[in-house]
């Protein structure tokens, strides 16, 4: 990407991880000043260009946002890790960033986000949405990314079966790397997206036994997938010991998949970025450490 001008200084949440590395890393290379934000920096990338470590901040804590941000034009807002008050944690980071004189917020939502999504966590995205809407003044864009090609190996186990109540429901999976190509659009285009939310899926949308059968062509053993009801897909991750609400999320997430609500397929990374998706066997080829648990 050339430099653009006009952009300020844009401010990355979540720079450590899958995305928010890789959409700093495109901002750097378009010569656009970046302020990485984390709770430790320590955790934050070295070596993007023209990026600079903001203090430690957490997203529940709005004095410390503020510090991060002050000076920050823009805030590309990755969503907080699933927690039953992250919806809490997701307005003091708005309210912390408006307060520090951000005048832009591209949030990284949900395919699905509503009131009544069935899978739980999605409805956080959607009153986090409605909380950046109700800032008035403040312009704001909503990327709806849907789940994500890296996890689809990893939510198979180690016995080679991917086990959820998605029945013969499809999902437009999409790769980290899509995801960021379309933030990175957006963010280096003030103004142009403004108000706007768009769904950033992968080129098709599969079943669960369609992708059982791509990893099986990659890794060279049998991989299934096996419907589960709701009990029994309750009853089989209480072996992890996690709360109540934590796995409500992920039984509701396959949920979802069998209700059509993760299988619409979106021109958006092709019409912003400019390319074709990544399709879940380009990305089995691109990442073959993703299936390593499956063949070891």
């Amino acid at each position: 990407m050339d430099g653009v001008s006009g952009t300020g200084v844009i401010a990355v949440t979540g720079a450590s991880g899958r995305v928010g590395r890789r959409v700093a890393d495109r901002l750097g290379a378009a010569g656009v000043p970046v302020r990485l934000v984390g709770r430790d920096p320590a955790r934050l990338p070295d070596g993007v260009p023209g990026a600079v470590k903001a203090p430690p901040a957490a997203y529940g804590d709005g004095a410390a946002m503020r510090a991060a941000l002050d000076g920050a034009d823009t805030l590309f807002l990755v969503s907080g890790h699933e927690n039953p008050g992250r919806v809490a944690e997701h307005r003091t980071a708005v309210d912390a960033a408006v307060a520090a004189g951000v005048g832009r917020i591209v949030y990284l939502s949900f395919q699905g986000a509503a009131p009544d999504a069935t899978f739980t966590f999605a409805r956080d995205h959607w009153h986090t949405e409605q909380y950046l809407r109700a800032h008035a003044g403040l312009a704001w864009t909503s990327l709806r990314d849907s789940w994500y090609l890296a996890g689809i190996p990893a939510m198979t186990g180690r016995d080679g079966v991917i086990r959820g109540p998605a029945g013969n429901g499809r999902v437009a999976a999409v790769a980290h790397e899509d995801v960021a190509d379309v933030a990175a659009v957006v963010l280096l285009a003030p103004g142009r997206h403004d108000g706007a939310t768009y769904d950033v899926t992968g080129g098709e949308a599969f079943t669960l036994a369609e992708a059982a059968e791509e990893m099986s062509r990659a890794t060279g053993r049998t991989i299934r997938y096996l419907p589960e009801t709701r009990d029994e897909a309750y009853a089989s991750r209480a072996v992890y010991g996690a709360e109540e609400w934590q796995v409500t999320g992920w039984v509701t997430s396959y949920e979802a998949v069998a209700r059509g609500e993760l299988g619409a397929v979106a021109d958006t990374v092709r019409r912003l970025a400019g390319h074709a998706p990544m399709t879940l066997r380009a990305y089995l080829e691109k990442h073959p450490r993703s299936c390593a648990h499956l063949v070891e």
